[in-house]
């Protein structure tokens, strides 16, 4: 069985998508792109700043899904902004500390994002 989740602490979608899906263990958030939940605009700042509000964003919410990052498991990041990559490492690394269980991670550069977005970001948890 397949359940769509949502969170009051994520920004609303602009499409229609389901923000998290649950299957068994196993969840899967939709692509994320920075967005402030109150104003729905893209975090300025490039790449490195679009990443920690993308990261900050999923913070807030996990605890409504019952999950942390001790759950995270593979992250996929796409780019269009590769020459940007140190400044997504060092957002990335302010979260996600080498003194944890490190997930999979796959970074893809892309010819373009949602809204000019830089950097989208995909999560998959099992719990």
């Amino acid at each position: 069985m397949i359940e769509s989740l949502s969170s009051e602490n994520l920004p609303e979608p602009r499409f229609r998508y389901s923000p998290l899906v649950k299957s068994g263990p196993f969840y899967k958030t939709a692509g994320m792109i920075a967005l402030d939940k109150d104003t729905g605009e893209l975090e300025p700042g490039g790449a490195g700043a679009e990443t920690a509000k993308i990261l900050n964003n999923l913070l807030q919410a996990l605890p409504d899904f019952g999950l942390s990052l001790d759950d995270l498991f593979s992250v996929n990041i796409y780019t269009t902004r590769f020459d940007q990559f140190p400044e997504i490492n060092k957002s990335w690394e302010a979260v996600i500390s080498a003194d944890r269980r490190l997930p999979a991670r796959t970074a893809v550069g892309v010819n373009a994002l949602p809204i000019n977005a830089t950097v989208e970001m995909e999560f998959w948890f099992c719990k």
